[in-house]
């Protein structure tokens, strides 16, 4: 199992979103992606972009404006 950090601060809608699919695709199933992000909408971005996509969110945590997430690759 792989574990890939992505930094996203500074980036507004769409482009976290974007690039995070880019990086999903490079991952195996079950490998694990770590995104940091500063857009204030990135956590509802996310959540409806996980349903959609069928991958795991593991944990999301804010702190000082930052959006931390862990995203796991399912099939």
């Amino acid at each position: 199992m792989a574990s890939v950090e992505l930094d996203c601060k500074g980036l507004n809608c769409p482009m976290p979103i974007v690039r995070i699919s880019r990086a999903m695709k490079e991952l195996q199933v079950g490998d694990h992606l770590r995104v940091e992000a500063s857009d204030p909408s990135f956590q509802s971005d996310i959540e409806a972009w996980v349903r959609k996509m069928g991958h795991d969110l593991k944990s999301f945590e804010e702190s000082q404006g930052v959006q931390k997430v862990v995203l796991e690759k399912r099939a």
